[in-house]
């Protein structure tokens, strides 16, 4: 298998599962392995950055005109209605406590054990949170008040936990403090815009150097199937939440977690 077919799979996993409460983080600890990729050389570590980037791409052009409609809004209740502003203050909790954190995170949390605990825990979380009465009554994202999206920003910060998923973190935390699913869900894709994007350039750009001409090709196909993909399960994923609620992931996360804790006796295992 070359690295370019190897780079499209990545690129699919990244599109299924960056958005969606699931964790990005859970499947690429068991698709790398299975793809005979070493998940510590730089290379590949700057090729998971650099097609998180083509993920949110895909937000940004499935929600571009609604988006482009809410930036030149001029909302009655002042500044503080603004969209950029509740993005903003959403943003600050996580940039606050991830970035100074974010080294050693990687250094001491990204284990498979770990990862598989969180996805488990996770998943209990979500369970609990949607048994929970919240608000049913029809509003859209301008009816998110400047506080609810700090809230859902201090919740964001959970997600630097390995195995906890961002999209998890944002979308639950928007059910706890009151709004419907589909609002809930809304938000939490524009919020991966500034929080992601910023991550994932910060992150490009550190290793920058392992992101060779050579590997061009590799680098295309990651990044144009993780948006693709994406784009398609933003569209389905909006669409299901509707009508349905969450515990399909639930159920989900507890299979994957199982499965990578499977994984990893193996491999100890094998080492043994």
């Amino acid at each position: 298998m070359t690295d370019v077919v190897k780079a499209a799979i990545l690129g699919v996993v990244e599109g299924l599962t960056e958005f969606l409460p699931v964790s990005s983080t859970g499947h690429m600890i068991l698709a790398m392995p299975w793809l005979r990729i070493d998940a510590e050389r730089p290379e590949w570590k700057a090729f998971l950055y650099f097609i998180q980037i083509g993920a949110i791409l895909a937000v940004v052009v499935y929600f571009g005109r609604t988006l482009i409609r809410e930036i030149f809004h001029r909302p009655a209740g002042g500044w503080s209605d603004h969209l950029l502003v509740k993005l903003a203050a959403a943003t600050v909790p996580a940039a606050a406590v991830g970035l100074p954190l974010n080294d050693w995170v990687e250094r001491h949390l990204e284990t498979p054990v770990f990862v598989a605990c969180a996805l488990i825990v996770g998943a209990g979380a979500m369970e609990w949170i949607e048994r929970r009465r919240h608000s049913r009554a029809l509003s859209g994202v301008r009816d998110v008040t400047l506080r609810q999206s700090i809230l859902i920003g201090v919740a964001q910060v959970v997600s630097i936990v390995p195995g906890t998923s961002r999209a998890m973190a944002t979308i639950f935390g928007g059910l706890l403090v009151g709004l419907p699913r589909a609002t809930a869900t809304e938000f939490s894709f524009y919020l991966a815009i500034p929080t992601l994007l910023g991550a994932g350039m910060l992150k490009v750009v550190k290793h920058r150097e392992h992101l060779r001409g050579s590997d061009a090709a590799m680098l295309a196909a990651g990044f144009a199937v993780a948006f693709i993909v994406a784009l398609l399960v933003i569209d389905g994923f909006m669409r299901f939440v509707k009508r349905h609620g969450f515990r399909v992931f639930a159920v989900y996360r507890v299979i994957l977690g199982l499965a990578v804790l499977g994984w990893a006796w193996s491999q100890r295992g094998t080492a043994g």
